[in-house]
């Protein structure tokens, strides 16, 4: 039976998870110039950075969800393709926001 400590704290990892995933993948579309650069970054790097943040937040506040493929599919693959989605689909194109040269 799950408890509903788990289940907050499984929402919570998957929110986390989630924000980082969009907030990534929008850095990595705005700070490289290459047309493929922002989605190989994107796809090389973020899983990684949300492997580690599973692995320490998933310590405290995680589920047991019991196999390791279910972890990785459920706090890492699904949230990438929900920030990932969220960035490319929702947010403005990086060349249609407006910078400042200086700050």
């Amino acid at each position: 039976m799950v408890s509903v400590f788990d289940a907050v704290g499984l929402l919570v990892l998957l929110g986390i998870n989630t924000a980082l995933a969009a907030v990534l993948t929008r850095v990595f579309r705005t700070r490289l110039n290459t047309r493929w650069g922002g989605a190989l970054y994107t796809v090389l790097i973020t899983p990684v950075v949300l492997l580690i943040v599973t692995i320490f937040i998933g310590q405290a506040l995680g589920p047991n969800l019991g196999d390791t493929s279910t972890v990785f599919g459920l706090t890492v693959l699904v949230p990438m393709t929900v920030g990932i989605a969220f960035d490319y689909f929702w947010m403005p194109a990086p060349d249609e926001v407006e910078v400042p040269e200086t700050l």
